[in-house]
């Protein structure tokens, strides 16, 4: 959908609106969440999309790789940054990262991408990625937990459409925002395992819904000086923490970004 059918008019920025736009969102949702880990020397984005968080990555690295299946994304990125020599490009199938070099990355990130990525997606990136990852590198991924909630959504489909819509309308029941159904936190953690490699830290988060949908993970090797056992967070507040970001960047925002002054 993302390579063909999808315009990208806005570049992406329309996923960031709860937050206000992306600056707010980077700096008060996702930096705190990684501002351990970086700067760092190689750093490997998964699934960029238009270059929405790669135009902060590129500033905490010497060398920026990024990989996405849909070729016109990758595009707009070289097009969008054409004058960071240190970015390198690549176009997958969604699944191989054959063209990332074996113990070379320091931080991979993916956010807002692969929770749309079912299970089999996720396993065969995780298998990799045990190798590309440095003795101490360290992996932040935003996936899917949809399927921790799999019966409760199966139930709600059989509903006469009308229904469901105003059901979601008022809350009682949540969007599914496309998140991929077979992919939980639970699984990530043990595809970890079967990787080689460790959880060390799971954030589950709503995501615009009731229900904690998504996850944020962190895992590294198993011999890393971060490995350690698994903290599991359960943070049904994500959203509030997303309008709070977005009250503040209407106070603390540059001005004069967008080439406008809003004078009240």
């Amino acid at each position: 959908m993302w390579g063909s059918d999808y315009g990208w008019t806005k570049e992406g920025e329309e996923w960031s609106i709860t937050w206000g736009d992306s600056e707010s969102q980077w700096f008060g949702t996702i930096l705190p969440r990684i501002h351990a880990f970086i700067p760092t020397t190689t750093i490997l984005e998964i699934a960029p999309g238009f270059g929405r968080w790669t135009h902060y990555l590129k500033n905490h690295c010497h060398n920026l790789i990024v990989v996405d299946l849909a070729e016109n994304c990758i595009k707009a990125c070289q097009q969008r940054f054409s004058y960071d020599t240190h970015i390198s490009y690549h176009v997958n199938d969604g699944k191989n990262l054959e063209m990332i070099a074996d113990n070379s990355i320091d931080f991979i990130f993916s956010y807002d991408s692969l929770v749309h990525a079912e299970a089999d997606v996720i396993q065969a990136y995780l298998h990799q990625l045990s190798r590309k990852l440095k003795p101490d590198g360290v992996g932040f991924i935003h996936h899917s937990n949809m399927g921790e909630y799999k019966q409760f959504f199966s139930v709600s489909k059989k509903l006469p459409r009308v229904i469901k819509k105003y059901l979601i309308k008022t809350h009682l029941l949540d969007h599914t925002h496309w998140r991929a159904f077979t992919m939980t936190a639970e699984m990530f953690e043990k595809s970890c395992i079967k990787a080689d490699l460790v959880c060390i830290a799971q954030e589950l988060i709503n995501w615009r819904t009731r229900r904690l949908i998504d996850c944020f993970s962190l895992f590294t090797k198993k011999t890393s000086v971060w490995a350690n056992e698994n903290k599991i967070v359960k943070n049904p507040d994500f959203m509030k923490e997303a309008n709070r970001v977005k009250r503040l960047s209407m106070l603390y925002s540059n001005p004069l970004k967008n080439n406008k002054v809003v004078v009240r």
